[in-house]
């Protein structure tokens, strides 16, 4: 009995100080959403979300907007229990920050324009001017935008080729959907007409009457379409041009440097295409660049000074490669001319076209190479599909004779041997082959050289030092061949009497 009263006091006495010190801090109590289990099936894998409930694209669910207002109530709880900081690491950050910047300005045609930065505003001023003595023109102060608004971003701008019309994307909710609104800077009026759920990408035609854009799929906010907008109708008026139809790529647009093209880019993480329109045809189909591939990523921008294009690539290469369209071009028209048969039936060959063609190519391709900086010097010397040595022992010498065989055990293919003739005088050729294909390189050993390969070289060395004959050698190796039988039949030895 004494027992039973003893535990009935202790736990009264817990529920008392309980009552007392701890029923504020469960208002603290982290909140913790409850889980509505919903399945998706997609691709053959079935998935569970829990918290799918608590999507309200509207924004006005109550529970779903009660569970928020408690999360925010929880941090500034928090908050509450020490020091709150929040002010003075947001001053600190702040404060190191130039109190006046301005970027470097752009050149247009008629104007330059910049952006600047003044003290105790938040967002960037949007100015043009005909040169820096000229007077400044406002075209944008997205502090005025941002006033009295939760959020906002401006996300892209665009000026029109005629420089009288401003187009630029806006989002006042934060979910990367944004209108597209059009100023006009010859009255200094922002149009009532705007374009909803965009991805804030754009692009002119050349005679600024219409606008490219993307729109965003309204649930998964994927920008899957290209629209042109004819300035001055509204956005149900405007056309489909392309429509992507796989969910892992997405588009983006804009105008290449020379404004003379508008480029669609579609991408995704490892392969990517580009379709172009004319800018002075916006009515045109776009046309694939380069059909998509896999792991082929590709950016391309348009040079009219040279009438060309440039393509950074990832293509053969671990990192990107810059290439130039008119040297494909040249190749494909040279390929094209050589074919007697074309669209209207068989045709004769035009020789002399053939050969114009050619001179123009092999001019090119000479100015290119030797315009070169170390470093491309260096990826050429690297790259896979570079000249290997039976390339040059083809191409630069006369009557080659090759020679094989150490005399001890038996012929080494990686390394080429043998006497040719070089500008008339006899020469001893040595090199290293590494292969053009799987089979050869197979063959070659991939370039490691044998102990043959190393005593042959020796035999034949000594031969025309006997002659007194010159030795051109082609290096081209990744080392010595490293197998057990190499070792067994004297690798070591082989390398060090070379």
């Amino acid at each position: 009995m004494f027992k039973f009263i003893l535990t009935f006091l202790l736990i009264c006495s817990s529920l008392s100080h309980f009552s007392e010190t701890k029923i504020e801090s469960l208002k603290h109590i982290k909140p913790s959403p409850k889980k509505i289990p919903t399945i998706f099936k997609d691709h053959g894998i079935e998935r569970v979300d829990d918290y799918y409930w608590m999507r309200d694209d509207t924004r006005k669910n109550k529970e779903i907007l009660d569970h928020l207002n408690s999360e925010n109530d929880y941090l500034e709880s928090w908050f509450l229990s020490g020091e709150d900081q929040r002010k003075k690491i947001f001053e600190e950050i702040t404060d190191r920050i130039p109190k006046k910047e301005e970027s470097v300005p752009v050149r247009l045609n008629n104007y330059e324009y910049f952006r600047r930065y003044e003290s105790g505003n938040e967002h960037g001023i949007y100015i043009r001017r005909k040169d820096k003595n000229s007077e400044e023109s406002v075209l944008l102060d997205v502090n005025i935008l941002a006033k009295d608004k939760d959020f906002y971003q401006l996300a892209n701008w665009s000026i029109s080729p005629n420089e009288n019309l401003m187009a630029y994307a806006e989002d006042t909710n934060g979910r990367r959907q944004y209108k597209i609104r059009f100023k006009d800077l010859t009255n200094n009026i922002t149009e009532n007409l705007s374009l909803e759920n965009t991805s804030g990408d754009m692009a002119w035609s050349a005679d600024g009457k219409y606008l490219f854009y993307v729109l965003r799929d309204k649930e998964t906010l994927l920008p899957y379409k290209i629209y042109r907008h004819e300035i001055g109708t509204t956005q149900k008026e405007d056309v489909v041009i392309y429509e992507e139809k796989d969910s892992t790529f997405y588009l983006s647009i804009g105008n290449t440097r020379s404004m003379d093209y508008v480029e669609i880019n579609i991408s995704s993480t490892t392969s990517s295409e580009v379709r172009l329109i004319r800018s002075k045809n916006p009515k045109e189909k776009p046309k694939i660049f380069l059909a998509r591939e896999k792991d082929h990523l590709y950016s391309v921008d348009h040079d009219p000074a040279d009438n060309r294009f440039l393509i950074e690539s990832n293509w053969n290469a671990i990192n990107f490669r810059l290439f130039e369209s008119e040297i494909k071009n040249l190749e494909s028209e040279i390929e094209k001319l050589k074919d007697p048969y074309n669209q209207d039936g068989l045709s004769e060959v035009d020789t002399q076209k053939i050969s114009s063609t050619q001179a123009e190519l092999d001019e090119k391709l000479k100015d290119i190479y030797l315009n070169l900086d170390p470093w491309q010097t260096t990826m050429v010397a690297r790259h896979e599909d570079r000249p290997k040595s039976k390339f040059f022992i083809d191409n630069l010498f006369d009557d080659f004779i090759s020679l094989s065989g150490d005399r001890y055990y038996g012929e080494d293919k990686s390394v080429i041997t043998g006497f040719a003739k070089f500008k008339g005088s006899s020469v001893l050729v040595i090199g290293q082959e590494k292969g053009e294909n799987l089979e050869s390189r197979i063959e070659r050993n991939f370039g490691m050289m044998r102990p043959e390969g190393y005593r042959k070289t020796i035999r034949l060395m000594n031969l025309a030092n006997k002659f007194n004959i010159p030795i051109i050698s082609f290096i081209d190796t990744p080392g010595a061949y490293p197998g057990v039988g190499a070792e067994e039949r004297g690798q070591a030895e082989a390398i060090a009497k070379s």
